[in-house]
């Protein structure tokens, strides 16, 4: 295809003639279709259904009743079973609920209210700033932004945030204390960290002694088109001897039951130490007949692995309709741009600038319902107005190119509107 920026203007308005016949077509079709988050379809829910019948014994293997109160970091069987599957000594993981989410939260505030090892607590300084690669996960950004922290977005390119810019930011200002990370598949681009971008992470100077790294590791599963995999960051941060700026986390929501799933939280023996001390006065116990349930499905390391690539061979078609269908309809328009992810639950497709908003306005008002524009940018703000978050993993695939189709035809007629002001302006 030509570029449509080089198209005559009588070409361009063919052009949207003839879409806008085909969007009012499938908006008298009364289309009910939402991506607007990365929600699991009823059919990868079906696949866990055997976690409900598995639990005829409460007792765990050491004899602890998990009906009863104790063990706040977790059954030891399953630390055990997310030690094989992640690659982490079994000591330094706290077991909680189903929400990674509550962890990353729990983690944030106690660094606000108490502070960690010695440093003073984040609530007494004039400024805290905490680095947001984006566009990237809007939940952790509403966390942020829920204890008042200034956002300071950071570009992400296709091995990672801008290690340059992110160097240069924690170098010399002490009230920079974090930053979030996705760092397999990230939400929503689908970025795969490099192992040189996951090294500067771990082993980058930074002024302030509390710099903390939220590393969200919630698709290091998800693969979908061949497998992937990361650096061990605990392992290069104790080459300089930072393995206490790590705190990882990881959950099973995905897996099995988001509303039932397992979170997990990984750290150093010092943060571990100080982490338990604050969860023993918030909680007698997690929800340890939910850790038995899993720990009894699976058994084994292997088995989960086997269930994520049944989950993968669900996900590649879907994820194959909304990339076939971009490059079929927008490839080479020069409307839009994506990065191909190789896992994970979403994709992320740039617009022209200035374009995003009114392309997924145009989309709910025919029918489908597309993450907010400029959701994945802190505060809900995307200073370009490019970004959309596409979610695939949720309609029947009858639905999902029905959305797709009805998602370019938007973009097209926003794109024409677009480059036919900017020549009268």
């Amino acid at each position: 295809m030509d570029l449509w920026k080089n198209y005559s203007n009588e070409q361009l308005l063919n052009l949207k003639e003839s879409c806008g016949k085909a969007y009012a077509e499938l908006k008298a079709r009364g289309l009910k279709l939402d991506m607007s988050r990365g929600k699991p379809s009823p059919d990868i829910l079906d696949m866990s259904n055997g976690l409900l019948g598995t639990l005829s014994s409460p007792i765990s293997e050491d004899g602890t009743d998990a009906r009863n109160y104790g063990v706040p970091t977790g059954l030891a069987e399953c630390r055990r079973l997310f030690s094989e599957l992640l690659g982490i000594p079994e000591g330094l993981i706290i077991i909680g609920n189903n929400a990674s989410l509550e962890l990353m939260h729990n983690f944030y505030s106690r660094l606000y209210l108490f502070g960690t090892l010695g440093n003073e607590p984040w609530s007494k300084l004039n400024s805290v700033k905490f680095l947001c690669p984006s566009p990237g996960y809007d939940r952790h950004f509403a966390v942020s932004n829920a204890f008042g922290t200034e956002m300071i977005p950071v570009t992400m390119t296709e091995d990672g945030p801008d290690m340059d810019e992110v160097e240069d930011l924690v170098r010399e200002d002490d009230s920079v204390k974090g930053i979030w990370c996705v760092p397999l598949y990230s939400n929503p681009q689908g970025v795969v960290y490099s192992d040189e971008t996951v090294r500067r992470l771990a082993q980058m100077k930074t002024r302030a002694k509390d710099f903390r790294i939220f590393w969200d590791n919630a698709y290091g599963l998800h693969h979908v088109f061949g497998e992937n995999s990361i650096a061990d960051i605990f392992k290069s941060a104790a080459e300089t001897g930072n393995e206490d700026r790590i705190y990882y986390f990881f959950s099973t929501s995905k897996i099995t039951f988001p509303g039932g799933g397992i979170g997990l939280a990984a750290a150093s023996p010092a943060n571990i130490a100080e982490q338990c001390k604050h969860i023993s006065v918030q909680t007698i116990g997690y929800d340890k007949l939910n850790q038995l349930r899993f720990v009894r499905y699976f058994k084994t390391a292997e088995n989960i692995r086997r269930h994520m690539s049944a989950i993968g061979d669900m996900l590649r078609p879907k994820f194959e309709i909304v990339l076939n269908m971009l490059e079929s309809e927008l490839g080479g328009t020069g409307l839009v741009t994506w990065i191909r992810p190789k896992g994970g639950y979403f994709i992320g497709v740039d617009t022209m600038e200035g374009c995003a908003k009114a392309v997924v306005a145009l989309a709910k008002e025919a029918g489908a319902t597309l993450t907010n524009a400029g959701a994945t940018f802190p505060r809900g703000v995307d200073p370009k107005d490019t970004s959309i978050r596409i979610a695939p993993t949720y309609p029947a695939q009858d639905e999902l190119s029905s959305a797709m189709r009805l998602f370019c035809l938007c973009v097209k007629l926003v794109s024409i509107d677009k480059i036919l002001s900017e020549r009268s302006a």
